[in-house]
């Protein structure tokens, strides 16, 4: 058949079974897709991707043109624009020019945020990209989903998001999570022969199949997407911007009195209206979400650099609150580098018999850490062994299992997993129990992880061959993370699913705490009322044989008792407590299922990763933080000084030229405020809307009193004429402006650390030297005035913003002393964490 007519057969054959899924005998749908076991080749598989195209849905490309055109529409630009007719319609020119100029520079600015915005959250999105695998050239392979096509053989299994639309033919039957899809709320078994839908959740199982739709050809025509879109508002910025509309309403009720007033006065209607106009849009924090948006992705993209990736934006406030980190002790804690040590030989003839029927109960290439330990002691299986069947590990029964035809011809099924279970297993009497029992406690004190081994012959019983112990240290970073993480009020929590012995020693060892407790008699039936579970969770250093339920019980107990709550997990069956926690955080290695329902994702292991995040979360949460306090305090320090001073002097203090030159000079810093640099809070920080009103208030109105100051100043004392009083005034405004920024940046002297980024501090000199120089030459906007006039507005501005520093400092003293239960809660926190691991 040419390449011509198998393309078109294909594509029929794919149609055809888009919904239903394809018909028949195994081979007859392989033959049907012209596919066959052996998987296709490279060069087959690159044919069908050209001709099919990528194994997703078509991503909509924006205009450029129109996104840019959009900063010309809308209520702030019709304002600026009508400022530019009405300058046109009397002839002021160069106010016509630089109205004209601020409308561009703001389109500008708002159109490169959103560019940088976006490319953060693009660049995230690639490291947040599923992995799938399948046979290609005879070998199984990790391939991106998009790359698939139809006639692939996949394999699926627990916790994996199914790429695209699979026929399955072989293997453990699956139980499939399509609740997204089909709106079942409960998982639905599939088996060979069957279909499974592109986005769908294996929960349970293993199989192989054929993949015979892809992209917009699959039940849902897209899988599963990871990254929420990049406009999810959080609480904070829901906040920021519930200020903003406080901030507008004020502003319009002022130039509104203003404007009434005036034309009582006689001023001309037309020149008052321009002006209004332009105070009004100076005055409203325009590019508050553009530098909300902006420092939120370079936040993220900064976290991903440190291994840890941001899924929804959104959750970086709640990061930044964490109290509490529930964390795995595999993987996070220890180094989940296992090899196996001198094991318990019972039934097993010797060690090489029992590292081979664990080996027969494993699978050498699914990436799983005691699998690749069991392998790594095995190396290889004897030659004339045949798998029949394989039965995953499952997290709920704790234990994995095979069968295979001995080269004699003889039936085996071997099973690994937890001690308890696999002793449950075998129905082992007393006397076994105990001798199990006794040698798991000595491994445990040593902080070694033990597993089960058992196997029966045909039709004869389960026979317990042994147990292996599984040597995993701790990582060598731990326990000094531990203690960083204490000291920025963060309390950690160890969960695994060993047993208690093992999880206290490694608790010990860590400085964690001896206080492991299992976890099922902490949750079981009849512990008590949900107070005094709350408080034996909280007290809790640890839990020990954790399952999934656990996690989400574990989590909701101390939210309960108002704890924020970070929780670890890797498995399709942690994604409740994931979601559930404040902050899911999916582990290195995680399943795709616990990836889709986390808020962060680590790709490097260990608990420092974590902390950093955190860290990382406290600055990006200062940044906006610090912004909101110097937008608010720009528009108390601007509009209420304009308004009053010409209500009370009936003159523009400024002009409206000087005011749009202001908001050029302002917006350069703002821009930066992204990449400032932030002291980490030594304790979890949340949004605090009385203390940042009080603050910008204070600092606002004493803005406002050095300005009339100033005013003061240059009419009464130094008798200069109205159009240098405006120079002064300008000047005097551009640079308090800027030092204003730095002011709110910090809860300390300004002048001390931590410093402001270097591209904050030059865009905030050249934009000063810039304003300086149009002072002393004038350039037809101001009327010049001389250098020893600048020195004075600069020596003003300075010692007027160490004024306003300590305003700051006293606001924020009172708020300490005043409130201080939770700085209280912290300490008792920490002591009682600190003393538990000694």
């Amino acid at each position: 058949m040419d390449h011509a007519a198998k393309a078109s057969s294909d594509h029929e054959a794919a149609a055809k079974t888009a919904t239903d899924g394809p018909a028949g005998t195994p081979e007859q749908v392989l033959a049907a897709l012209h596919a066959s076991r052996d998987g296709l080749s490279g060069d087959e598989a690159a044919r069908r991707l050209q001709r099919d195209g990528p194994n997703a849905l078509p991503q909509p490309h924006d205009n450029l043109l129109l996104k840019l055109l959009h900063y010309f529409w809308g209520p702030i630009p019709w304002m600026i624009e009508a400022a530019a007719l009405l300058s046109a319609l009397v002839r002021h020119w160069p106010d016509f020019g630089i109205i004209v100029a601020l409308l561009l520079f703001n389109a500008a600015v708002g159109f490169w945020q959103e560019y940088k915005a976006a490319s953060a959250l693009d660049a995230l999105k690639q490291q947040l990209a599923l992995r799938c695998r399948a046979l290609r050239d005879g070998r199984w392979a990790e391939l991106d989903p998009a790359a698939l096509v139809v006639g692939d053989i996949v394999r699926v299994r627990l916790g994996d998001i199914v790429p695209a639309d699979v026929h399955l033919l072989d293997g453990e039957s699956l139980s499939v999570d399509q609740s997204a899809l089909t709106g079942e709320s409960l998982p639905v078994e599939r088996d060979a022969g069957q279909t499974i839908y592109s986005g769908s959740i294996v929960k349970q199982g293993e199989m192989v199949g054929v993949v015979y739709a892809t992209g917009v050809r699959t039940y849902l025509g897209r899988t599963a997407e990871l990254v929420n879109k990049a406009g999810a508002v959080s609480h904070f910025q829901k906040a920021v911007l519930a200020i903003g509309d406080y901030l507008i309403y004020v502003s319009l009720g002022l130039v509104v009195l203003l404007v009434l007033v005036e034309l009582q006065r006689g001023l001309p209607w037309i020149e008052l209206l321009q002006f209004a106009l332009i105070l009004t849009v100076a005055s409203i924090p325009v590019a508050m979400p553009a530098v909300l948006s902006v420092t939120m992705a370079l936040g993220a993209l900064a976290l991903s650099k440190d291994k840890a990736i941001v899924a929804r934006l959104e959750s970086i406030e709640e990061m930044a609150a964490v109290d509490v980190l529930c964390s795995d002790k595999t993987g996070t804690l220890t180094q989940n580098r296992l090899s196996l040590g001198e094991p318990l030989l019972l039934a097993a003839a010797d060690a090489a018999t029992l590292t081979l029927h664990a080996a027969l109960a494993s699978r050498a290439d699914n990436g799983d850490a005691i699998d690749g330990a069991v392998y790594a002691a095995q190396q290889q299986l004897p030659a004339g062994w045949s798998e029949e069947h394989f039965k995953p590990f499952d997290p709920v029964g704790k234990r994995a299992e095979g069968s295979w035809r001995a080269p004699d011809g003889s039936g085996w099924t071997c099973s690994k997993g937890a001690p308890q279970v696999m002793l449950e297993l075998v129905g082992a009497d007393a006397a076994l129990r105990a001798r199990a029992q006794a040698w798991i406690d000595q491994q445990a004190a040593r902080g070694l992880r033990t597993l089960g081994v058992a196997s029966r012959r045909d039709d004869a019983g389960w026979q317990l061959d042994g147990v292996l112990a599984l040597l995993d240290p701790p990582r060598a970073d731990s326990a000094q993370t531990i203690t960083e993480a204490r000291a920025h009020g963060l309390a950690v929590k160890m969960v695994t699913g060993d047993n208690v012995a093992i999880a206290r020693e490694i608790g010990a060892r860590l400085g964690i705490g001896r206080n492991i407790v299992a976890a099922d008699t902490v949750f079981g039936a009849g512990t008590g009322a949900d107070a005094a579970l709350a408080a034996r969770v909280v007290a809790a250093d640890g839990f020990a044989q954790v399952f999934p339920e656990h996690k989400y019980a574990i989590v909701k107990a101390l939210q309960d008792a108002g704890h924020r709550v970070a929780m670890t997990g890797d498995g399709v069956n942690d994604a409740p407590a994931l979601k559930q926690a404040d902050v899911g955080i999916a582990v290195s290695g995680a399943t795709d299922a616990a990836r889709a329902a986390a808020a962060l994702i680590l790709t490097a292991p260990g608990l420092s990763t974590i902390v950093k995040a955190v860290e990382e979360a406290r600055r990006i949460f200062e940044r906006m933080n610090s912004y909101a306090v110097y937008r608010i305090t720009e528009t108390i320090r601007i509009m209420i000084f304009v308004v009053l001073a010409m209500l009370f002097y009936n003159f523009y203090p400024i002009t409206a030229v000087m005011i749009i030159l202001l908001a050029f000079f302002n917006d350069v810093p703002i821009m930066t405020i992204a990449y400032d640099r932030t002291a980490v809070d030594p304790a979890p920080v949340r949004w605090d809307m009385r203390r940042v009103l009080t603050v910008s208030t204070v600092m606002g109105v004493t803005g406002t009193a050095g300005s009339f100051l100033m005013l003061y100043l240059a009419l009464d004392w130094l008798h200069l004429p109205i159009a240098k009083v405006q120079t002064y005034i300008f000047l005097k405004m551009a640079v308090a402006g800027h030092l204003t920024l730095f002011v709110s940046r910090t809860r300390g002297a300004y002048w001390r650390r931590p410093y402001p980024a270097p591209v904050m501090i030059w865009s905030a000199v050249l934009t000063k030297v810039a304003a300086t120089l149009l002072c002393a030459w004038g350039l037809g906007l101001v009327a010049p005035i001389g250098w020893g006039d600048i020195a004075l507005v600069w020596g003003y501005s300075i010692v007027w913003s160490v004024l306003t520093d300590l305003a700051k400092r006293a606001v924020y003293r009172h708020f300490e002393h005043s409130a201080p239960r939770h700085r209280r809660f912290i300490e008792l926190l920490r002591h009682r964490v600190v003393g538990a691991g000694r």
